[in-house]
């Protein structure tokens, strides 16, 4: 790469962060919640329900630190956990009524402040090129 592309890289992960950061801000409801907790209340949305050892992997932690989350999360009254009907040693966690209803507030007042910045800030044609440039972006975040 040439000192352009490495510019441009830099360029990127900055305003990435810096959307990150301004999307945490802008709901209220998920400020209340660390990162990990608001991204395991997320992988429990899209996924139903997961072995406390699968969020612990996907998150990149160790199976105590999950403990503790999912511990700080049932509290909060926003999981709930189910003996495994194959395997009663093992337990799913999901997420509950009020879980589910914090997540997609979060979501929505997120999604809410998005609509008005982009509205607000962009043509039709940057837009469009917002997106056209998910599919990019998908595929750089799935890259291992």
């Amino acid at each position: 790469m040439d000192s352009n592309n490495l510019e441009f890289v830099s360029d990127l992960r900055t305003v990435v962060g810096r959307l990150i950061k301004k999307l945490r801000k802008e709901s209220k409801t998920g400020q209340q919640l660390s990162l990990t907790e608001r991204s395991t209340l997320s992988l429990l949305l899209q996924h139903k329900k997961m072995l406390p050892s699968e969020l612990a992997a996907i998150e990149k932690i160790t199976n105590q630190s999950m403990s503790g989350i999912l511990s700080h999360l049932l509290e909060l009254g926003y999981i709930v956990r189910t003996a495994s009907e194959t395997d009663k040693r093992k337990v799913n966690i999901s997420l509950s009524a009020e879980g589910e209803k914090v997540m997609l507030q979060v979501r929505n007042e997120r999604d809410e402040w998005l609509t008005k910045a982009i509205t607000g800030t962009c043509t039709k044609e940057e837009q469009e090129l917002l997106k056209k440039a998910i599919g990019t972006l998908t595929k750089i975040v799935e890259f291992e």
